[in-house]
């Protein structure tokens, strides 16, 4: 992996539970998906932090995928707790380009069916 590559962001909603069970502690299932991720290992250069409601309330657990000013940034949805791994593959992909744009078919294949919003750099890329 590049280390010149800026870091990225990982933002998980921790209000999500459309559709989803609380736990036996009254858990939501956003808050377990993300207590689940900072259980794990998580990628070189990519941070973990929690949000409260992104407004996908109806699309299960929602994360999102960003890092600095020339990369897009990804909205994903209808996650469950147990899915760290597909998160952590998206985020291993995502940290490694340069521009945010994983190739569709490189993608993991819950990222490439549940994609909510896809949002431009906030820097336009040189031509």
């Amino acid at each position: 992996m590049d280390a010149q590559l800026a870091d990225v962001e990982l933002l998980v909603c921790t209000t999500c539970r459309h559709g989803l069970a609380l736990n036996d502690e009254g858990a939501r299932p956003g808050a377990l998906l993300h207590a689940a991720l900072q259980n794990g290992a998580l990628p070189d250069g990519v941070t973990l932090r929690a949000v409260e409601c992104l407004s996908n309330c109806t699309s299960g657990c929602s994360i999102v995928l960003r890092g600095g000013e020339a990369r897009w940034a990804y909205v994903y949805g209808n996650l469950s707790p147990d899915q760290t791994d597909v998160v952590l593959d998206g985020a291993t992909r995502y940290r490694a380009t340069a521009d945010g744009l994983v190739p569709w078919r490189e993608r993991p294949e819950h990222f490439r069916k549940n994609c909510i919003a896809r949002i431009p750099p906030l820097e336009p890329a040189n031509d």
